[in-house]
């Protein structure tokens, strides 16, 4: 049974960074995104890791701001976000798929977590 369990976000003012995570299970998983969801609009793309290969894609509108990183004894991916801002508000999900390459459509991705928001005021 695939389980990806998250953690982290909160509420944090503007310019500040965030930290979320992301246990998942079995450990055969491979590819790995992250997901911004606001209500009445499509899950975007936020970023992915090839676990294997380790390299990383990111969303044009967090790209050298959003950093996803991993840690292989513990089966955890990590969402470091920076200079956040309030359009980064949302409820953030990390999410996994069978595919074998890394894709931006949430439609492709078949297990996911269960949302942490992220806050950004001022």
């Amino acid at each position: 049974q695939v389980q990806l369990v998250q953690s982290g976000g909160g509420l944090v003012e503007a310019g500040g960074a965030l930290r979320l995570s992301c246990t998942f299970s079995p450990s055969t998983l491979n590819i790995l995104g992250w997901f911004r969801h606001i209500p009445g609009n499509d899950h975007k793309f936020v970023g992915a890791i090839n676990w294997r290969g380790g390299w990383t894609n990111y969303g044009e509108a967090v790209k050298g701001r959003f950093t996803i990183s991993r840690d292989n004894a513990e089966d955890t991916i990590y969402l470091d976000m920076t200079s956040l801002h309030s359009e980064d508000t949302a409820v953030y999900y990390c999410a996994a798929t069978r595919r074998d390459h890394i894709t931006e459509n949430p439609r492709d991705y078949d297990y996911w977590g269960q949302g942490r928001q992220v806050t950004v005021f001022g």
